[in-house]
Parts: structure tokens; sequence; C-alpha cells
């Protein structure tokens, strides 16, 4: 993807700045710049959103204190869900933080990367997970994405994208290692909390072709739970199969403007997506006592992300920053969520010949990087 000038950019924030304004001035409120500075509060956009959220807020409890409502912060939008069915017979309570597509570098302000940070800390998760997009086209803010990510204060377990293999997947994954964050790649690990095990899984991008879901299971116990973690949202079909009931993803941005449907138009019926954003599949079955899904079906989640990689315009509810908590342990049903699930769209697999090209241009920019670390 070409990168946009930063007069496009500059133009882009301004418009969503306004918008942004409008929102608050409609409702009586005072503006909120949307790239940080003195932040007004909004509760919801006259869709049902903010009251869902903060129906979600009021009934769930941490530590004896309601767990905060969703209060957009440099337009970045809270939602919560429950967890599948099954986990309730293994968990009591774990609370996940999901953050996507944080794309550190000049076209977002670090001070949205801070809000995020911030506003995913007030929920007091358990873990955060990140589900790749760490950079925006370059190395040149590693120390700022260093900073962000180093800010959760939690056990943080992360997977590559495509644009981090594009800047340099190794550099990108030492800093985040740096940074604290474990680094899934095509693999599992077990963290324990409070005297409850969670299995995380992680698969490599898929979009450049690193993907490998069966080294990814290698040794998954099917008597704990797993949560699985991908930066392409359709992996989660195979990842279901192999007994992953919930996958949390990234990529799309949920199409930054989703007015008229227009990202499911772009990203669904033009570009191939069978997941465009939010829930989709199946959390489990209320006639079955145990709430399992049957073999080869779940649900995954696609957020809408943080950041951007070329323009930050952001237009409908749907295509806003987002910041997503997940109650893993609580029964579906228990609070009001944001929307229930989705039906996937047809999507359409990448063809051998598109995968080569997509190969191939990670090959060429690593290339490309050497030859400019060449002395002259």
């Amino acid at each position: 993807m070409a990168k946009a000038s930063p007069s496009l950019i500059d133009a882009a924030s301004w418009v969503e700045r306004k918008i942004a304004r409008l929102r608050g001035s409609d409702r009586g409120e005072p503006g909120h710049p949307a790239e940080g500075g003195s932040e007004g509060h909004r509760e919801g956009d006259g869709d049902g959103g903010g009251r869902r959220a903060r129906g979600a807020g009021s009934s769930l409890e941490r530590d004896g204190a309601p767990a905060h409502p969703a209060r957009p912060r440099s337009g970045i939008e809270l939602r919560r869900f429950a967890g599948p069915r099954a986990y309730r017979h293994q968990l009591t309570h774990l609370r996940v933080a999901h953050l996507t597509d944080l794309h550190v570098g000049r076209v977002t302000p670090l001070s949205v990367q801070k809000a995020a940070v911030a506003m995913a800390k007030a929920e007091r998760p358990d873990i955060v997970v990140l589900t790749g997009d760490f950079v925006c086209h370059s190395q040149l803010y590693l120390d700022q994405l260093r900073e962000v990510v180093s800010g959760y204060g939690v056990p943080t377990f992360a997977v590559l994208g495509n644009h981090d293999y594009w800047s340099g997947a190794e550099e990108v994954v030492a800093t985040l290692r740096k940074a604290g964050v474990e680094v899934l790649r095509n693999q599992h690990t077990t963290i324990e909390i409070a005297h409850q095990r969670l299995q995380v899984l992680g698969l490599d991008d898929a979009y450049t072709g690193h993907a490998r879901p069966d080294e990814a299971v290698k040794g998954l116990r099917a008597d704990l739970p797993v949560l699985g973690l991908s930066h392409i949202a359709e992996e989660a079909d195979g990842l279901w199969r192999r007994g992953v009931p919930l996958v949390l993803a990234g990529h799309t941005h949920g199409g930054q403007v989703t007015v008229a449907r227009l990202h499911e138009l772009a990203l669904g019926k033009i570009g191939g997506h069978k997941y465009v954003h939010g829930l989709y599949g199946s959390r489990g079955h209320l006639d079955r006592a145990d709430g399992a899904v049957p073999r080869g079906t779940g649900a995954v989640y696609v957020g809408a992300g943080i950041g951007a990689a070329v323009v930050p315009l952001r237009l409908g509810e749907r295509g806003r920053r987002e910041v997503t908590i997940f109650e893993l342990g609580t029964e579906p049903g228990t609070f009001a969520e944001h929307h229930a699930e989705q039906t996937a769209m047809p999507g359409r697999k990448p063809s051998q010949a598109l995968m080569a090209r997509r190969a191939a241009k990670v090959i060429r920019k690593r290339m490309s990087r050497e030859r400019r670390r060449e002395p002259a």
C-alpha cells in the first residue's frame, strides 16, 4: 500500500477532529479533539452503543468495584464481550484486553497510543493480547513502540502482522521482547493467574504466508481452556477445527469508514474477507450442558485497531478505534454486549499466485533494507 502524503494525513486528521467535535456539540458536550489534548467523554452516538457499554460496565465487578463504563478517549471505543460458554466450566473469571493494529508511527499520534494503553489499564485486565501490525512502513519508531507496549503492567502476548514483516519482523520481535511482551510465532504457552490456567496460542502472520497452525497446536491440552491469536481472522476456521474455540484478530481496521456499510463492500465483497469487524461464529450452545460448540466451529473477534497505516480518517460507529475487553468464564448474555454473533460474509481464499506475490514483497523489502545498511 502506498504511503499517504503528509498533507493528506493532516487533512484526514482535521476532518476526524471536526466530526468528533460535532458529535460532542450535538449532545451538549464540550468538543474533544480526536488526537489528544483536552478530552470530553461521550456516552454513545445515538445508536445504542453507549447504552450497551454502560450496561456491560455496571453488571461486572472487579475487586468489589464496578467495571469502568465505555467512555471514548481520543476517539477510542471500549467494547465488552463474554467468552465461550465452554470456559464457564474451566475458568472462574479472567479479563482479557485486546488491542490490535497499533501502527506506531507518524500517521497515528503518540497521544492516541497512550490513551489506548490508559483505557486498557483502567479495566484492570489479567492479560493483554496484541494481534499484529505494530509498525507503520519503517523501523523509525521502534523506541516509541517499546514505550507504548511496556505500559500495560500485566502479562502481554502478541503475534505479528504483515506490516511487521514488511518493515522487519526480527527487529519488531526484538523490540517487543525488550518491552516484556511474549511474542508467539506458531506456538502456545500456558499462564496461571489466581490458580486458573489459560493456554494462549499465537499464529504467525498468515497474510505473508508465515502461519503454521499444525505447529501452533502441538502439545495443546484439551483439558485446559485456550485463547487463539491471529492477525488474519480467517485463520480462525482452521483453529476451530483444531480445538481453539475463540480467536482474536485484527488487520482490517474495521474498514475505518463504515457509513452505509462501506466496510462490508470494500473488505468483504471486494477484498474477499469473511470477517470484517466484530464478533462472528458461535460461542456455544445453550442446549448443551458443557456449552461447547461442535468440533470445527467457534467464535472469532476482529478488532478495529488503534492506528492507521496510510490515512487516519475513521468514519462510522464500527470504524472507530477500539479497545475490547473479554470476560472469560462469564456466560454470554450475562450483560449487554455491543452486538451479537454475526453471520460471516462469503469470503474468498487468496490464490497461490497472490500468496507468492505477498511472500516476494517481504523478501524485496528485506533486501532493500539490507542495501541501505551497506557501507558506501
